[in-house]
């Protein structure tokens, strides 16, 4: 009979799981639009370029989109099951309601498994094909989109100004062309009282002008505009090539990949060659700086060591320094160089020493940013865990399994679960908090909320006893 009740609940998660998991991906997929809207929008892109691009961005909406839908269904499935007392009936059977969580449980370390696995070899792979097609779009030309008082100069050697388009019959009035020369033309100004646009193909558009003129600029001896040419005509034909603005497809292999499109192995081969490179710029310091070898940091020439020649009295007096190796040197002017090659050996090692920390410490932000990539992969599906123990007893509580009050307190506790991690990848990117903790932390903390919660519910320990002194 309990397995029974356990299989009833486990169906109970099925809907709201699926309906809040949709639902997300549309709010998602909404955003996502709107944010991106004017980078598609008039490019003349094909339809299958557009679809592409959202299907590929669709991996990283179903990595928020899996946990958030595991914390609305435990809520509701939990929260109904309470409040149509078969929690209380389980009680008096004498049955301890963790192990109504068990299944659930066992479905979270299931789903934690499975989008580790996609957020480790899939989304990278999506973010890079995705990466890559934005690249290429940004790159693509607008469209050859006319617009009625508006100069359009997209067209390569070409700048159109239309006063008046019929939308009617696509006809263009008070039209003016501006030609830029070329090898195989010259530069010209043509104006037309009308004209209309004709496509036999994507990559040819014929421009058909009528009751204008011509103004074309005629290179002298010199090779200066020192004549001009005016005709007029009654129709004149125009072509232009548009292969520039048909969009191309690049390979994305041949991009590079940043920290959000690779896996979690390339990411730590990339810290091991990071901080091997680290190794390598300590080691070449301590060679600069002598400390690897038994000479000084400083080797002074043979020639300059006896500043002053023996035969010649010295007849200033001796400096009495508070140093004591100062006091051995036999003259002031042995002291003085000697001072001055301290001071350049400073300025030298402090140079040097500036020069590691700053190629260190670029190096350490570079580990740190990769991670924290790293940890994201992990702790963001481990969340399908987290929200079960959370959100399991947290639904027995409230007694309500309406979608209402799961949506409130579902969006309340998700609202805070971003925020962190948000924060907390700034935090470790600026190597505030280690990277561990910037992913962890909130995982860390709800799963004590919802360890404490669950004994709550399950048994009769409670954490304000633990408080109270005894009498």
């Amino acid at each position: 009979m309990f397995n029974s009740v356990q299989t009833e609940l486990f169906r109970k998660h099925i809907g709201p799981f699926l309906f809040c998991f949709f639902t997300v991906m549309f709010l998602l997929l909404m955003q996502f639009l709107i944010l991106h809207v004017d980078k598609l929008v008039g490019k003349g892109l094909p339809f299958f370029i557009v679809a592409e691009l959202i299907l590929t961005n669709l991996a990283y909406m179903v990595v928020l989109a899996v946990p958030m839908a595991v914390l609305v269904s435990t809520l509701i499935a939990y929260g109904k099951f309470s409040e149509w007392n078969e929690l209380t009936a389980i009680r008096a059977a004498g049955i301890n309601p963790i192990k109504l969580m068990y299944p659930m449980i066992l479905t979270g370390f299931v789903l934690f498994g499975a989008m580790t696995y996609f957020s480790n070899y899939i989304l990278p792979e999506s973010n890079h094909k995705a990466r890559s097609l934005f690249l290429d779009i940004r790159m693509q030309k607008p469209a050859f989109d006319l617009q009625p008082g508006t100069f359009y100069e997209d067209l390569d050697g070409y700048t159109f100004l239309i006063t008046e388009i019929d939308s009617e019959s696509d006809s263009l009035y008070d039209v003016r062309v501006f030609q830029d020369a070329s090898d195989n033309r010259r530069r010209a100004y043509i104006n037309a009282e009308r004209g209309w646009l004709e496509s036999a193909d994507e990559n040819t558009l014929s421009l058909y002008l009528y009751n204008g003129s011509t103004l074309r600029f005629i290179p002298g001896e010199r090779r200066s505009e020192e004549t001009m040419e005016r005709n007029a005509f009654s129709r004149y034909r125009m072509s232009f090539d548009l292969t520039d603005l048909s969009f191309s497809r690049s390979n994305p292999d041949r991009r590079s990949r940043n920290d959000r499109t690779m896996s979690a192995q390339a990411m730590l081969a990339v810290v091991d060659t990071i901080r091997t490179e680290q190794r390598r710029e300590i080691e070449k310091f301590k060679e600069n700086t002598g400390q690897n070898q038994q000479k000084p940091f400083y080797s002074e020439p043979s020639r300059s060591v006896n500043l002053i020649r023996n035969d010649i009295q010295d007849t200033l007096n001796i400096y009495h320094s508070g140093l004591i190796a100062l006091q051995h040197l036999p003259n002031p002017s042995t002291q003085i160089g000697a001072i001055n090659r301290a001071i350049n050996t400073i300025d030298r090692y402090n140079s040097e020493l500036d020069n590691l920390k700053s190629n260190v410490t670029w190096r350490d932000f570079r580990v740190a940013e990769f991670l924290v990539e790293v940890h994201k992969k992990i702790s963001i599906p481990f969340a399908c865990v987290v929200f079960v123990f959370l959100g399991a007893p947290i639904g027995m509580l409230t007694r309500k399994g309406n979608l209402g009050v799961a949506a409130l307190i579902g969006g309340g506790l998700l609202t805070i679960y971003f925020i962190a991690i948000i924060q907390g990848e700034k935090l470790a990117d600026r190597m505030i908090i280690s990277p561990f903790w910037g992913m962890w932390g909130i995982n860390i903390f709800f799963l004590i909320v919802g360890i404490i919660l669950t004994l709550h519910v399950s048994t009769s320990i409670r954490i304000t006893n633990l408080f109270q002194k005894d009498e």
